[in-house]
């Protein structure tokens, strides 16, 4: 019986170490996805004051934004109506939010040569949250990361600036305008919003 029990103890204890050490190897790669990812972005800025062709421009937005699931924040940005809504209308919507996303990602590339500090990545059953603080021109700002694991890749899925959440900032502003006009006149100001 003891003999049992030292067993299922040991495997026990193999089973937390395995766990542990996954827990660290994701940390791992998620300081190291977004280490890279800051070094591309301030790279390919340059020097401060620089004037940025079309084409550095859309590299910019690509790296800045190319690793965001943008099917998930714009499921939080619509709640309930995600599931409401026709497949087609769903596709058009993350296709607009994408777009505006993308293009306020491009507003302040200034912001983007901050120095970042990563001060905790928690990883729990397959999501992350990331609190990093940045630091430019002796400004601290609090930036935070929602992840999850799709597959082999962390994707973002929401992010703060100041303690303001992305995602969540835009529900707060779709609700308030499905509720009061509908979506299709959500639909149509997100329209507009991503042609200028």
């Amino acid at each position: 019986m003891r003999k049992v029990i030292t067993t299922i103890f040991a495997v026990f204890c193999i089973g937390i170490s395995s766990m542990q050490v996954i827990a660290q190897e994701n940390e791992q790669g998620i300081r190291t996805l977004l280490t890279e990812r800051d070094d591309q972005i301030k790279e390919l800025l340059g020097p401060e004051g620089q004037e940025y062709s079309e084409e550095q421009r859309e590299n910019l937005k690509e790296i800045i934004n190319g690793i965001i699931d943008f099917e998930a924040m714009a499921k939080t940005a619509l709640a309930d109506t995600y599931n409401e809504i026709s497949a087609e209308s769903r596709t058009e919507f993350i296709d607009l939010f994408s777009t505006i996303v993308r293009d306020h990602s491009m507003n302040k590339l200034e912001i983007y040569r901050a120095v970042v500090t990563y001060n905790s990545i928690e990883v729990e059953d397959g999501s992350a949250l990331v609190k990093t603080m940045a630091e430019l021109d002796e400004v601290r700002t609090p930036v935070d990361y929602k992840m999850v694991l799709e597959g082999e890749e962390w994707v973002i899925t929401d992010m703060s600036v100041d303690d303001l959440w992305t995602a969540e900032s835009y529900k707060n502003q779709f609700q308030r305008i499905i509720a009061r006009r509908g979506f299709d006149a959500l639909m149509d100001s997100l329209r507009k919003r991503a042609a200028q």
